[in-house]
């Protein structure tokens, strides 16, 4: 009889230890603890355990300590990290819908790429990355991609025979040849040098880089085109992601969407504070007319539109109002 109750004692401690399981994860990412994505995200962990009544834990590691972009994004696939943030960019290489964020004026203004982000559309391309090992969660943004150089760009005609830096992406380097600029594929911590001697005449990135990458000492004059909207992307093991139970996964999904929406209002202000300290370095703010801009890469559309899973994509997107 003894024995019956110590079994009995067993399994109902087992059955308790399960039940109380605690779900722990961590989280990485590349940026520095005082950028609006490390705010995001620690919103994200602690809407995460609020909601689970502390039964899903997410330890956020900043400043790159778990690695580089790239190496986290690989150790999400492999199921050895559980989140990261990535950039919309680079995804296009794990999944071929992530591409219309690198094609060139997508988006009629900011508002309407908000609404594309968390309209099913936007969903659809977060999903299609499944079958590269992860999923998307929620974007965040990053704000939009304009030139600087050492001159104003008004029109297209103003970047000939300009050297423009680049990502290494080969869509942003056919948009660049296409608008009659040279482009020049270069690592991030190489730009500041080679606007300094002329390597290259200017640069295409957010506002953010005149002042973190201080290219705003070398380049005067920031022409606000938006020729590119790349959010960033929370994204997910989908190992880890299947292993949950369904209610898990709709806290960790509705926690990451609200930390979107926290995201943003953190972006803005960061990125105010951004122009005002790029205004205070003597850089000068222009607004081009992006029509010419627009004329210029249309043939490099229609090209892209060749591809129906692309045409179906920019028709959702066009369509969202």
């Amino acid at each position: 009889m003894k024995l019956k109750y110590v079994g009995l004692a067993f399994a109902l401690g087992v059955l308790a230890q399960s039940a109380g399981a605690v779900e722990e994860m961590r989280l990485g990412h590349g940026l520095p603890e005082d950028h609006a994505v490390h705010k995001a995200v620690v919103k994200f962990a602690d809407l995460v355990k609020e909601r689970s009544n502390g039964e899903i834990l997410i330890t956020v590691f900043a400043n790159g300590v778990l690695g580089n972009e790239r190496e986290m994004l690989e150790q999400v696939q492999n199921g050895i990290l559980d989140i990261t943030k990535a950039s919309a960019s680079p995804l296009e290489t794990f999944a071929a819908e992530y591409k219309v964020f690198n094609l060139p004026f997508v988006f009629r203004d900011r508002d309407h790429f908000f609404r594309v982000l968390t309209s099913p559309v936007g969903e659809s391309i977060l999903a299609s990355s499944r079958k590269s090992g992860f999923i998307g969660l929620a974007y965040y943004d990053s704000g939009a991609r304009s030139f600087y150089a050492k001159k104003p760009i008004g029109t297209p005609d103003d970047l000939k025979g300009l050297k423009i830096r680049v990502q290494q992406s080969p869509t942003t380097i056919r948009m660049i040849q296409a608008i009659g600029a040279t482009p020049t594929p270069m690592a991030w911590g190489e730009v500041y040098s080679a606007l300094q001697t002329g390597v290259v005449d200017g640069a295409e990135n957010n506002v953010t880089a005149l002042t973190n990458g201080r290219h705003g000492e070398v380049c005067k004059y920031y022409s606000e085109t938006e020729h590119q909207i790349v959010p960033d992307v929370l994204v997910m093991s989908d190992a880890r992601w299947d292993s949950l139970k369904k209610p898990q996964q709709e806290i960790i999904k509705q926690a990451a969407l609200e930390s979107f929406e926290y995201q943003k209002l953190q972006w803005a202000l960061f990125e105010k504070g951004e122009r005002e300290k790029s205004l205070a370095m003597g850089v000068k703010f222009n607004t081009p007319d992006k029509t010419a801009f627009v004329a210029k890469v249309g043939p490099m559309m229609d090209e892209e539109r060749k591809n129906p899973v692309i045409a179906k994509l920019l028709d959702g997107i066009a369509a969202v109002k």
